[in-house]
């Protein structure tokens, strides 16, 4: 029988999206290897012909894994958890806490990450970075704030651990830890104490 090949991660340590499989990889307890691809280097390493031959929108992560690639961090955890269900799940089972982890983690993968990345505040301009990503991210938290006040337990939703946790800790990280953002700042804070590598 073949043993099978370690997964990679094709990952930039800034990329709050490849920061969420780390975070994933490392609570389902799947070894890896990581190679790195800088975002900044060279003009961007995932321009390259050959990372592009992975994700052709040249974004990272990209997680080489059970004989296919995977692109799109929500979508790398959700195989994951599909494949891998234990040690821990990342979707609960109850349908309305599942929809309402899978609401926070697009709310925070698709309304505020991408409107404060690398590739759309080049486009914005030098001088009008720092507001605009502070806009953005101070409008999206707003939202969430809203949100986590009726799914909140001890995590983003309840007291189990989910894939919108996963989204939260990095985008807390990018916000500097806004303090206007209590529930978000206290969820993270209680993920930050689990046993596991964070970055």
């Amino acid at each position: 029988m073949a043993v099978p090949e370690k997964p990679v991660l094709y990952s930039f340590f800034r990329s709050s999206c490849s920061w969420r499989v780390r975070i994933a990889l490392a609570l389902k307890e799947i070894d890896y290897d990581t190679f790195p691809i800088s975002l900044i280097k060279d003009g961007g390493q995932q321009f390259t012909k050959e990372f592009q031959a992975l994700s052709p929108m040249s974004q990272v992560p990209a997680l080489k894994i059970d004989g296919i690639t995977l692109t799109q961090s929500l979508a790398i955890i959700e195989y994951l958890e599909e494949t891998r269900p234990t040690p821990v799940r990342l979707l609960p089972q109850d349908p309305k806490k599942r929809a309402s982890v899978r609401l926070i983690s697009d709310l925070i993968a698709s309304g505020i990450q991408p409107l404060q990345n690398l590739s759309v505040l080049k486009k914005v301009g030098q001088e009008a970075q720092l507001t605009w990503a502070q806009e953005v991210i101070s409008s999206g938290f707003e939202a969430l704030e809203h949100i986590l006040q009726s799914t909140a337990g001890k995590y983003c939703v309840g007291n189990e651990i989910s894939m919108a946790d996963l989204c939260l800790v990095p985008q807390v990280a990018n916000a500097q830890n806004d303090p206007e953002r209590r529930l978000a700042r206290r969820t993270c804070l209680s993920l930050l104490s689990l046993p596991i590598g964070w970055s």
